[in-house]
């Protein structure tokens, strides 16, 4: 099942535009190792959704845990195909996460590294964006 949000204030949204780096968001807080956006884009509630499964495929089997670190509040609307212009707005098509260049999107926790790697490499495949593996940063 697609993610999506139980309600929201306005329905319709401007598509606006991604100008900056992420601010938040952007270390590994919930488990050792995390999947990075290397650049801004859209990601949507079925693209998510395949990567939590691919990654939950390679990490239950030494009994990890996986972090979705976004979730898609963005609706994105489109008209029908050869339809004259005007006639307002068109209806919602999906929801997408709004993705700034170095946002943490996955974490794995609990798993040695190299079936980490495996993991969130499986998942860097379903999404649209490229993204890099980062480990926790442990204070000293």
């Amino acid at each position: 099942m697609a993610l999506m949000p139980k309600r929201v204030k306005h329905r319709k949204q401007q598509r606006g535009r991604i100008r900056t780096k992420a601010a938040r968001g952007n270390t590994v807080a919930f488990g050792d190792f995390g999947l990075q956006a290397l650049e801004p884009g859209w990601i949507t509630g079925r693209q998510i959704e395949a990567g939590r499964i691919s990654a939950n495929q390679v990490a239950r089997t030494v009994g990890g845990r996986i972090w979705i670190r976004i979730f898609p509040h963005k609706p994105v609307t489109s008209t029908p195909l050869e339809t004259r212009m005007g006639k307002g707005k068109g209806d919602i098509e999906f929801w997408c996460a709004v993705i700034k260049e170095g946002t943490i999107l996955f974490e794995v926790g609990g798993v040695p590294e190299e079936v980490a790697r495996k993991a969130l490499a499986r998942t860097a495949h379903k999404l649209p964006i490229r993204c890099r593996l980062v480990r926790r940063r442990h204070r000293t």
